[in-house]
Parts: structure tokens; C-alpha cells; sequence
């Protein structure tokens, strides 16, 4: 506990001392730089390095990609309408698929389960590096769909609305270009959306600044602003909470993750 503390004093001694100076590395607050990006693959390619070199590690990596892949995974579903919705992925789907089921069926040892979207199949067909980022479902039928895309991973997303049921993407739904967007289900017609809409728009950390409501069939560029957060905040966000009761929206503007 001592070392810790000496530690902590250390850190806080030093920050202090250069905090008032030139910040050499202050050109990584550019977290989208390729100077930023560069630099970012070079110590992962460093720390990749040092892992391999570690005995054991390639038994270590073998046993637990058999077991990400395994089929005896627990499918943690979640209830929306009628059916329990799961995201899965193994050996044969490693970019994962989006299903769904019965009750009766999850309660057997071999459920059967309907795919809604196959991420593996939509990535060979658009030649895209897709990975799954989440789906929300509108409340009370679920049959659409918000689903975000990535490119790789990257926290920026492309958003496109999905029918469930006919398992096909809306043509001129609700579509968002890549960006660290936030969008939101309010009604059948309307959402809750923060995206890069230009200048000003978005945090010191790229994400929205600005919590937008945009109406079904309309430009992106007439929806209206009902909150401008702080560019120092995280992000900003609109969302409605719905229920059998009555629904009710909420504003959010972040000040940490956390």
C-alpha cells in the first residue's frame, strides 16, 4: 500500500511539473490523426510482439479461441415481443449472427433458432469489413430495426434501418454515413439522432455535441436541434424510455464515460 501511494505522489509530482510546459505529445489528442493512428499501430505491434514471446502463450491463445468458438456457450438472449433475441458467433459465423426464438424452444437443450441477420454473409456480399455494433428494436412490435456497422471494429458507426421480419435492410429508412453517431427510437416516424453534422457538431472526443429530432422521409440536414452539449463533454444523447405505462424521453449530456 505504501508503494502505491509513493507511486501515486510520483505520478501527481511530475504531471504537475510539466503541466505548465510544452506537452511533446500532445498531438495525439488527434485520436483520428494518421500521425495518432501511426503511432497507435506501432506500440500494438510492440505489445504483440512482447505477448508472443511469453511461454505459453500460443496454448493459452489456442484454448481460449476454442472456447470463444464453442457451441456449448451460453446464449444470453434478451425478450422483445414474442421472442429472445441473441447475437452469436463460432467457428462457422466469427463475425457473428443475429437470431432470434421461442420461449418453448430456449427452454430446450437444442433450441431452434430463426437467423435475422447474418454479419459473415453481409460482409462477403458488400466486400465490407463489418463487425456487429448492436441492434435496437422498436418498441412495441420490434419488427424494425437500427442496426449499427462497423468498419473493423472502430467505434465510428454506419446506421441502417432493418425490417426483422422480411430480413432485408429499408430502402430510404433511416441511414447514417460513418460517424460516432447516437441515434434513438422515438416513434414509428422519428428518432432521437447525434451525428457529424458539420463543424461544431461533434466532442473533443468525436462524438455527438448535438442531440438532433429527425422525421422519417425527410433530409438529414432538417432535423431539429433541441440540445447543444459542451464540446469538453464526452457526448450528448436523446433517448425514450418506453413502457405498458407511458413512455418518457431523456436528455443526456456526458461529462465522463463513467
Amino acid at each position: 500500500m505504501k508503494k502505491l501511494i509513493f507511486f501515486v505522489f510520483i505520478f501527481v509530482f511530475v504531471y504537475l511539473s510539466v503541466a505548465g510546459t510544452d506537452d511533446p505529445y500532445l498531438w495525439l489528442e488527434d485520436v483520428q490523426g494518421e500521425k495518432s493512428l501511426e503511432w497507435a499501430k506501432a506500440r500494438n505491434a510492440e505489445s504483440i510482439k512482447v505477448l508472443e514471446s511469453v511461454p505459453g502463450f500460443k496454448n493459452a491463445y489456442k484454448s481460449i479461441l476454442e472456447i470463444l468458438d464453442s457451441d456449448k456457450k451460453i446464449p444470453y438472449a434478451k425478450k422483445y415481443g414474442k421472442y429472445l433475441y441473441n447475437f452469436w458467433k463460432d467457428a462457422d459465423h466469427p463475425r457473428g449472427i443475429y437470431r432470434r426464438t421461442t420461449i418453448e424452444e430456449y427452454r430446450k437443450d437444442s433450441p431452434a433458432w430463426e437467423v435475422v441477420l447474418d454479419f459473415d454473409e453481409l460482409a462477403k456480399v458488400e466486400n465490407e469489413n463489418w463487425v456487429y455494433k448492436g441492434m435496437q428494436l422498436l418498441y412495441p412490435d420490434y419488427n424494425r430495426g437500427l442496426v449499427n456497422l462497423s468498419r473493423g471494429g472502430s467505434d465510428a458507426t454506419v446506421v441502417r434501418e432493418f425490417n426483422v421480419n422480411k430480413k432485408e435492410f429499408v430502402k430510404d429508412g433511416f441511414n447514417l454515413p460513418e460517424a460516432k453517431s447516437i441515434i434513438q427510437w422515438i416513434d414509428d416516424d422519428t428518432v432521437f439522432v447525434g451525428t457529424n453534422f458539420g463543424p461544431e457538431s461533434l466532442t473533443e472526443s468525436g462524438y455527438p455535441a448535438i442531440v438532433k429530432i429527425w422525421k422519417r422521409d425527410t433530409p438529414l440536414s432538417a432535423a431539429k436541434t433541441i440540445l447543444k452539449g459542451s464540446k469538453k463533454s464526452v457526448y450528448t444523447y436523446g433517448a425514450r424510455l418506453f413502457s405498458e405505462n407511458g413512455n418518457f424521453d431523456i436528455i443526456v449530456e456526458a461529462n465522463t464515460f463513467f
